[in-house]
């Protein structure tokens, strides 16, 4: 198999004697075949990725050992004219997230337009024809209205299909994707990752491909390359890494892979917390009508996790913000333990926002960066009449309960990572001693690692202070991990209600069958490491 590029010994390090952020990295990217680098936050995946593609930034980061390989020339040192040139006919990447990737005053077009105008002699007719046909290669509905609209009009997987399609425009040999997935929902996941895979294939091209997912590891990869700190710890054929993982660290990426239930056991029924009743929304934007609720039904059951998913567009969060009062619903019924509570004045509400909170999705904004962790976990409380002293109190206690550790509450939010803040976010929920807690995709942008750890830690704390969840998801795997029962819905409907296990193995209805289809790594059997370790041991997971 030829070598297409080759990274030898690449070590990158921050300006200013700052540290060294990637070590002596190697590895080859062939033709043909799909690269998959995985690893953590912080293990260097991306900051490789900008190397080869000449990237960095120059004010803080330079290649200070190795080279990067490409038909025999190190490309360490080019000068910015040779990297326009390689970058789009060599090179092609696709960001992770496409909204920021995108001009948002531009039409989506014109910005592919744009690669084949300043590349290419084609004439303009040339030029829209051959976009077109790029947005039919990347299977974008109707092309001819997609070429003329803006970024916002279209969602996240569409957005993400015309960014492959940009970095496809002058058939690069290396397409590198960095972490393309992450957020989408799992049936968008699934056709970008099908995506991905066809057009590696039709064009005979090298991709690699950065994540942090053994789950979509196991649906694409052709070779495995895994970074920590830094550093490769380990690389191989896909079976190998996938199935006989060597490296401790391999080994805990793929111990954190949620993958298929074993379902919780039935516990006898516990009174309702809260019943909904035939609740509706809806939403007029930009002329046409949005029903985000249609007629939704259920309760959720004291001490009970209920799990909500469906993709983006299902009205999930509108359920989720409907219930702690920040979306007032058109009609229906909330009421929590016998009490009706829409149509409240905010002053006989008060006191059930204290007992219903929220975590959201981006910890990072809905925290003020201007506020010590302290003071953000304890100002629920003192604004509830708490006195200041026994709320910081109870706030060092909440961190440590949540593993962050009591004097984690003197620094500020830009000094932890993601899964950190998750916990803050948690902590400051749990402040407020609340009955119900809606956690709205609390882990779906997290490490997986980092996702069982916040999982482990709901699991925690719902067990601990008889807490009800609402947990909210697109990811079903996730869902199944730790929801008592599974409610799945879709524009706006509720469509299938059970028990976790039942609806993961038994689904009645076609979408939550095609949800369950689309989860990644769904063919793979995670190896069960510990058995192993013991040879006497043989139990597979199912």
């Amino acid at each position: 198999m030829s070598a297409l590029l080759e990274i030898r010994d690449l070590s990158v390090t921050a300006a200013h004697g700052g540290p060294t952020v990637v070590q002596g990295v190697s590895y080859t990217v062939n033709r043909n075949e799909i690269l998959c680098v995985v690893g953590e936050s912080g293990s260097g995946k991306s900051v490789t990725a900008h190397s080869i593609m000449g990237l960095l930034p120059v004010d803080q980061l330079s290649v200070t050992q190795g080279q990067i390989l490409y038909g025999g020339r190190d490309l360490v040192g080019l000068a910015a004219a040779d990297w326009c040139e390689l970058r789009g006919k060599s090179f092609g990447m696709v960001f992770q997230e496409p909204m920021t990737a995108l001009n948002p005053i531009m039409r989506v077009g014109r910005q592919v337009d744009e690669v084949l105008e300043r590349h290419t002699d084609l004439g303009a007719a040339a030029r829209r024809q051959r976009v077109l046909d790029l947005f039919g290669q990347v299977l974008l509905p109707d092309p001819q209205a997609m070429y003329d609209a803006y970024p916002f009009q279209l969602s996240g997987g569409q957005r993400q299909r015309v960014v492959i399609a940009m970095a496809l425009a002058l058939e690069p040999d290396v397409l590198i994707a960095d972490e393309p997935t992450t957020a989408l929902d799992v049936t968008t996941q699934a056709q970008i990752l099908s995506l991905i895979k066809d057009i590696q294939r039709r064009m005979g091209i090298g991709v690699i491909f950065i994540t942090h997912d053994f789950g979509v590891v196991a649906d694409i990869a052709d070779r495995i390359v895994v970074m920590r700190k830094g550093e490769v710890v380990e690389a191989g054929p896909a079976d190998d890494i996938l199935n006989r993982p060597q490296h401790s660290y391999t080994r805990q990426l793929i111990a954190a892979v949620p993958h298929k239930p074993e379902g919780k056991d039935e516990a006898a029924p516990a009174p309702p917390l809260m019943v909904v009743q035939r609740l509706c929304k809806t939403f007029a934007t930009g002329g046409r009508r949005v029903d985000a609720l249609r007629d939704i039904s259920l309760e959720i059951h004291q001490g009970e996790t209920l799990g909500l998913v469906g993709e983006s567009g299902s009205g999930k969060s509108t359920l989720g913000r409907a219930l702690i009062g920040l979306v007032p619903p058109d009609s229906g019924s909330v009421c929590m333990e016998g009490r009706e509570l829409l149509g409240m004045k905010p002053r006989e509400f008060r006191p059930y926002r204290r007992q219903i909170q929220m975590v959201f999705q981006d910890p990072y904004a809905s925290l003020n960066p201007r506020h010590r962790i302290i003071e953000a976990v304890a100002q629920g409380p003192i604004a509830f009449g708490e006195s200041r002293k026994t709320a910081l109190r109870e706030a060092r206690e909440l961190l440590e309960l949540v593993g962050l550790g009591g004097d984690a509450g003197d620094r500020y939010p830009h000094q932890f990572s993601g899964g950190q803040r998750q916990r803050i976010g948690i902590a400051r929920a749990l402040a407020l001693k609340p009955r119900l807690l809606v956690a709205d995709e609390a882990v779906s942008a997290l490490d997986v690692s980092i996702q069982a750890q916040v999982l482990d830690l709901l699991k925690t704390v719902s067990g601990q202070f008889d807490l009800s969840v609402l947990f909210i998801t697109h990811d079903l795997r996730v869902a199944a991990q730790i929801c008592d029962r599974i409610a799945v819905m879709r524009q706006g409907q509720l469509v299938e209600l059970d028990r976790a296990a039942t609806i993961f193995y038994h689904p009645q209805h076609e979408y939550t069958r095609r949800l369950i289809d689309s989860v990644p790594g769904k063919s793979w059997n995670k190896p069960d490491l510990d058995a192993q370790d013991d040879p006497s041991r043989s139990k597979q997971y199912a």
